[in-house]
């Protein structure tokens, strides 16, 4: 079994995250972690000396559809509900000034 988190260590991984935390989360999260990495500790026992690496659980195999080429909108059609146009672009407001709020 693994050693317990303390309160204390808690606190000092919550004030190096910047997180405000109140007394009820310590003694929470000192649970709930504690509970994390007794969990790890077991998992660590186990033998996975002849286990292959996997990157998915399941034999899935390319998922993607096949990249083919379609026929697309002509810019009317793509401007056609557009609010505000500038010849064949989308018009949109300016979100980048010089600095001034």
């Amino acid at each position: 079994m693994s050693e317990k988190l303390t309160q204390e260590q808690v606190r000092h991984v919550a004030k190096l995250a910047r997180l405000k935390i109140s007394e009820d989360e310590v003694m929470l999260f000192t649970e709930q972690l504690s509970d994390i990495l007794e969990y790890v500790a077991q998992l660590q026992k186990l033998d996975t000396e002849n286990i292959e690496p996997l990157a998915h659980a399941l034999p899935v195999h390319n998922v993607l559809r096949e990249d083919v080429v379609k026929p697309s909108l002509s810019n009317d059609e793509a401007l056609a509900n557009a609010p505000q146009r500038d010849g064949e672009f989308f018009a949109v407001p300016k979100v980048l000034g010089d600095g001034g709020a």
